[in-house]
């Protein structure tokens, strides 16, 4: 008996959506070369898109990681921790994908109790650093406020653009 096939081949894309480009098209890797960069041209910055739960992981790791390194070389300072979190806030809200964008506000405060664990004062055992920690989270929730308030702000000026771009330019947005 024939079998028929049930999903078209990968190679073609799927009926209804319009052909490629040719700049776009995949190419053997024989025919594949580098497009050489016009002069005066500036790199550009990476431009990850990160899943929320990338996100998550990625500002959580960073923060745990400048905790350490606040901890080893500025004494554990909260001031020095709550500064640097301010831009990891932006930087994480920016590389976000544009459908998990409203993850931001959500993982940043996450990650700030995460990379306090090394900054926290503790008295010793289990207790003595959760009630270290949560010290540090009431002494230190205006930089935890203002971290959230900046991942927040980018991510509803970031989906503000998008649907600003796929509103038609005659018409007003529904």
């Amino acid at each position: 008996m024939e079998q028929h096939r049930t999903r078209p081949p990968q190679d073609r894309p799927p009926r209804g959506t319009p052909p490629l480009p040719p700049q776009a098209q995949r190419r053997p890797a024989a025919a594949r070369r580098p497009s050489p960069a016009p002069a005066g041209t500036v790199r550009r910055l990476p431009n990850p898109r990160l899943t929320g739960l990338g996100g998550g992981l990625f500002c959580g790791a960073l923060m745990f990681v400048i905790g350490c390194l606040d901890a080893a070389l500025f004494g554990a300072s909260p001031t020095v921790y709550g500064v640097l979190f301010l831009p990891v806030c932006a930087v994480t809200a920016l590389w976000l994908r544009k459908g998990d964008l409203l993850t931001a506000p959500v993982v940043v405060p996450l990650a700030f109790a995460l990379g306090l664990l090394p900054v926290a004062d503790s008295a010793g055992g289990l207790t003595g650093r959760l009630v270290g920690l949560f010290t540090a989270l009431a002494t230190q929730a205006g930089w935890l406020y203002g971290g959230t308030l900046v991942a927040g702000v980018v991510a509803v000026v970031r989906r503000a653009q998008l649907a600003n771009r796929r509103s038609p330019r005659g018409r007003p947005p529904a």
